[in-house]
């Protein structure tokens, strides 16, 4: 399973990236996506419109849906910690994507420089996308 990040699917649903959207599209149709909460969230508080709410919840469900579990907030926490004491802060929301994607032994599609920091995360490369 893939965990797509959340800038991914704004690269999907605006069409900005379109090698992007065709991987994205691809995964999709075998049936290789998995949705965390935090990145619906952050999908639909981005919302302008009832009809992009709509839009994106109509894409989403359906997905294979993983839990964030106790582990997952552990795993969270302790990652945060750990790179702080590197000096290295990220954003919590991504430090739970990919917690969440390590306990459920995920990869994690992304646009987002903050994954290759986190240790542990294994990142998804669409082949089309190899030459970023």
């Amino acid at each position: 399973m893939i965990v797509a990040d959340t800038s991914v699917w704004i690269a999907y649903f605006t069409g900005t990236e379109p090698s992007v959207r065709v991987a994205l599209r691809a995964l999709i149709r075998r049936g290789r996506v998995a949705l965390v909460g935090v990145v619906l969230a952050e999908l639909l508080q981005g919302c302008r419109t009832p009809n992009e709410a709509e839009t994106i919840l109509s894409t989403l469900t359906g997905l294979h849906f993983l839990d964030t579990t106790f582990s997952s907030w552990k795993r969270t926490g302790e990652l945060g910690s750990l790179l702080r004491r590197k000096g290295i802060t990220l954003p919590l929301s991504d430090l739970i994507i990919g917690a969440v994607a390590m306990d459920h032994k995920c990869q994690v599609f992304t646009l987002d420089i903050h994954f290759r920091q986190i240790p542990g995360v294994k990142l998804y490369r669409p082949p089309r996308l190899e030459k970023r």
